[in-house]
């Protein structure tokens, strides 16, 4: 683990920095990025890894020479933190669009649920959401998929280490922790549970709690690293 610096003079951020975030929901990736080259005032600044703007918790950001440990830490298996709901399916599987398709999930038990999340172990392949960052012709597919243009994304291979049900709060609600590798879609993964179980489902919100050895617990809120840098936050 890199160190914890409380005092802004010890910071080098030419020389670099590893700084984990706790980014806030509403904002995207690089309104953080962008942000914190604001406040270090240093350009050269990088994300080992996006969240989407409905999703918050661990991003780190990698500064000056430390830039080059941005592929190693990508590559870092990731924890998250995720609520479900089903009856329902959304077009993004997730809160971004308008969920559809309702169903009765008056059958749903907790013992269900957990026994369905068991099928997705391992390694298997995902296909990812219309609504993601991918490039497709060279053009990011949530840009083709809000216009309306169809999209043929391919499958890609990923592992679930871990998928286990926290809490089930009937009829509909779902709190579940997932370790997976880099690359999986959480919302894609409440959408195929959903499919599994006959009643569909989206995501409701994602925290992501850790990426590796870095832990959420031990990242910035943004407010308070500006205020360490004398700075105020504004989006």
């Amino acid at each position: 683990m890199d160190r914890v610096v409380t005092n802004p003079h010890a910071f080098d951020f030419k020389e670099g920095e590893v700084l984990l975030f706790d980014k806030p929901k509403g904002w995207t990736s690089f309104d953080l990025v962008r942000k914190v080259r604001y406040l270090i005032k240093e350009k050269k600044v990088g994300h080992a890894g996006t969240l989407d703007p409905l999703a918050s918790g661990l991003m780190i950001l990698c500064t000056g020479k430390k830039t080059k440990a941005i592929s190693v830490i990508q590559d870092a298996p990731k924890q998250y933190i995720a609520t479900y709901r089903f009856g329902s399916t959304t077009p993004s599987f997730d809160l971004e669009t308008t969920p559809v398709d309702f169903k009765d999930t008056s059958g749903l038990t907790a013992d269900i649920i957990a026994d369905a999340m068991q099928k997705f172990l391992g390694k298997t392949s995902q296909l990812p959401p219309v609504y993601s960052a991918i490039k497709v012709d060279g053009k990011r597919a949530y840009e083709s998929a809000r216009k309306g243009i169809a999209l043929e994304l391919k499958h890609r291979e990923i592992e679930i280490t871990s998928y286990d049900l926290i809490e089930f709060r009937a009829p509909d609600v779902a709190l579940v922790k997932v370790n997976c590798s880099k690359g999986t879609y959480i919302r894609t993964l409440a959408h195929d549970l959903g499919q599994a179980l006959g009643t569909g489902a989206y995501m409701e919100g994602l925290v992501r709690t850790a990426i590796g050895n870095y832990l959420l617990a031990d990242a910035w809120e943004i407010e308070k690293f500006a205020g360490l840098m004398n700075k105020e936050v504004t989006k």
